[in-house]
């Protein structure tokens, strides 16, 4: 009997338990349907629309990389020939990888990224992308600005007919050197350098062929000269050239080999349709050099001056060199 009833009770407990199973299936059962039409497509539709989101930003980074290629090779055009160029066309070729990455993450993976993951991946890449076509940009503007800062810089220091320094220049640069050399005991020399009878030229052949004379005059001269060396148009038909470094002796043999060189050069070549022969000019040289104890931009100014002014009055086409520096020159 006691285990008829054990039995019974057991059972009894058994019917219990299946009837709370039946019930909390069918409850589950209910609220799985409910999900189904509600949380169940809200969810498809959320991993939907994340895929959707991710592809398009693939794409636009893919795109933006794209774009971000042409102002790179804009600016890789506008550079000389050198490492500077070499490491930018590196770069174009990385951002040529990266484009077939993303061209290819895109194919891989289109339709499949389901998760917020795939989506915080795909606008870290597109931010990448917008970091690459905003340096590239900024890149082509900045050389740009470079370049005609470069071009009003050197407008506002060339002579725009010889092509050589202009006076303003020159005087900032004669002050420099000046004090460049008090300051480390170094020669500084000036020379001082006019055509003779340049007005005769202007006269007989016009003031285009005395245009072309000084043009090739300054290109002669920049030729002949140290790069160190400054040519600068003083004024009229008068050059003024700075040699940094240069004691007096030295200068005086840099005057005669521009004075011999220009003598002995056609700077206008002949025409026989207009029945012009070739020009041809001399020049007087006046140079000067800097006591180390003294000197300064208008005394040695005046000092090639004087010096050239007594060539010219000796019969032109010569090198005279200043009287209170021929001492100097001797010792």
């Amino acid at each position: 009997m006691i285990y008829l009833n054990k039995v019974s009770i057991i059972k009894k407990y058994d019917v219990y338990f299946i009837g709370i199973q039946i019930y909390i299936s069918i409850y589950f059962i209910t609220d799985i349907k409910k999900l189904d039409v509600k949380s169940l497509l809200g969810g498809f539709q959320m991993y939907s629309n994340i895929s959707i989101i991710t592809n398009i930003l693939v794409f636009v980074g893919a795109a933006l990389l794209g774009i971000a290629f042409f102002p790179i090779r804009k600016l890789i055009s506008q550079l000389p020939l050198g490492s500077t160029r070499q490491r930018w066309n590196f770069l174009s070729l990385l951002i040529i990888f990266f484009l077939f990455g993303y061209i290819w993450y895109n194919i891989a993976y289109w339709e499949k990224f389901d998760d917020h993951f795939d989506l915080v991946v795909t606008i870290v890449f597109l931010f990448g992308a917008i970091f690459v076509l905003l340096v590239g940009m900024l890149s082509l503007q900045t050389a740009k600005d470079i370049n005609e800062i470069t071009i009003l810089k050197r407008e506002n220091i060339i002579d725009p007919l010889i092509g050589i320094y202009n006076r303003r220049h020159f005087n900032a640069k004669l002050s420099e050197e000046i004090e460049r050399a008090h300051r480390y005991k170094l020669p500084l020399s000036l020379l001082l350098l006019d055509i003779d009878h340049f007005k005769n030229i202007n006269d007989t052949y016009g003031h285009q062929i005395g245009d072309i004379v000084l043009y090739n005059l300054g290109q002669s001269l920049k030729k002949t000269v140290r790069e160190t060396d400054i040519v600068a148009r003083y004024g009229g038909e008068e050059i003024a050239i700075i040699t940094p470094h240069t004691s007096l002796f030295s200068a005086s043999e840099l005057a005669e080999r521009l004075r011999h060189t220009i003598e002995t050069s056609v700077m206008v070549l002949p025409d026989e349709y207009e029945k012009r022969q070739a020009v041809k000019i001399t020049v007087s040289i006046g140079v000067t050099g800097m006591e180390q104890d003294s000197g300064h931009e208008k005394s040695m100014i005046e000092k090639a001056d004087k010096a050239l002014y007594e060539a010219k009055e000796n019969g032109r086409n010569q090198v005279i060199i200043y009287k209170a520096d021929i001492n100097d020159l001797l010792k």
